[in-house]
């Protein structure tokens, strides 16, 4: 960017969502790469946490994918005896096979990247910051 052209700084190129777009999409193509002979569905990693929050998934995006991944065999859904309005999800026998066989994905992951596991864990640190301060507006 240069002072004799202001609107340098207005161009794409220039943008941090750009940048953010087409990383995201080069980081896409390798994980459907090192993942399309591993597995048909998209894997998750169930925890303590309300699920639809960890994954920034409304009901309506993730109940279908659960019931996919149930009907895969991959999880058991069933609901929660102390709230019956809410649904516990759990990896079966043939889920947490599936998960082990992608353990290699994230040293893979760093290779491609040229970034070791330690930057990769900064980075995604600093997104998970960035994340978050723009969704509450800078607060």
């Amino acid at each position: 960017m240069t002072s004799s052209n202001p609107g340098a700084a207005l161009t794409i190129e220039q943008q941090i969502c750009y940048a953010m777009h087409t990383t995201v999409r080069a980081f896409d193509a390798v994980y459907r790469d090192l993942l399309a002979d591993r597995h048909q569905g998209d894997v998750l990693r169930i925890g303590e946490p309300v699920l639809g929050e960890v994954m920034r998934l409304d009901s309506g995006t993730l109940s279908p994918l659960l019931k996919r991944m149930e009907g895969a065999g991959l999880v058991d859904r069933s609901r929660d005896p102390a709230d019956e309005r809410r649904v516990v999800v759990a990896l079966t026998a043939a889920g947490r096979d599936r998960l082990a066989a992608v353990a290699d994905v994230p040293r893979t992951i760093a290779a491609r990247s040229g970034l070791g596991l330690a930057q990769l864990a900064e980075l995604r640190s600093a997104l998970e910051r960035l994340t978050a301060t723009l969704e509450t507006g800078g607060a």
